[in-house]
């Protein structure tokens, strides 16, 4: 697997367009479309202003990960062309093991349930496997997030078991995990699928 992606990548579905995120360019716009508590109700830390935000994407950064930033392409879900809604990373990046993780998602409720979360994964999983060449992309989630857990498994990944005891949440508990992943084999079909729920929202169906 090849790791990192060139500079200036840039990831362009039909409705939606990704870019690496900047903290000094981007925090501003993504906290104000995040800046809601149900945004946050299952995400470790919630920051106070766009701030503490930027400090914390610049920490995330420095860890390895890669936060992109989501854009709308076309008008969706209410919201014009271009207006952030969101953001989703890479991280876990394991080059020898070619394998590496999509997580920290979080978008807008406004867009919740619309075609943005499919055509963000189908262009994040399509640049994962087509391009850098990985053969398996894992996603995980607080067990008490049941909305995201059928978020993921609708994209067709696969449910491989809970972690316990996996993590500290940000109210001191003791958060389980669920694991889903996707592998290289997989990918066909799951592209497929995925593309077929985008053509369904582009079509009104």
């Amino acid at each position: 697997m090849s790791w990192p992606p060139p500079a200036g990548v840039r990831l362009s579905g039909r409705i939606v367009d990704l870019a690496p995120l900047l903290p000094e360019r981007d925090a501003d716009a993504l906290f104000g479309a995040l800046d809601q508590d149900s945004v946050w109700q299952h995400i470790a830390s919630r920051p106070r202003d766009a701030v503490a935000y930027a400090l914390m994407l610049r920490q995330w950064i420095a860890k390895g990960a890669l936060p992109w930033l989501v854009r709308l392409r076309t008008p969706h879900a209410g919201r014009p062309a271009w207006t952030v809604v969101g953001t989703s990373s890479y991280l876990d990046i394991s080059v020898d093991d070619a394998r590496l993780e999509i997580g920290a998602t979080a978008y807008m409720p406004e867009v919740w349930a619309t075609g943005v979360n499919p055509d963000t994964k189908l262009q994040l999983l399509g640049h994962a496997f087509e391009t850098l060449g990985a053969g398996r992309v894992q996603l995980k989630t607080d067990v008490r997030n049941l909305r995201s857990q059928q978020a993921i498994a609708r994209l067709g990944a696969r449910y491989e078991g809970t972690l316990r005891r996996y993590q500290r949440r940000a109210d001191g508990s003791v958060r389980d995990t669920v694991l889903f992943s996707v592998l290289a084999e997989e990918w066909p079909g799951v592209r497929d699928r995925l593309t077929r729920r985008v053509d369904a929202v582009l079509d009104g169906r």
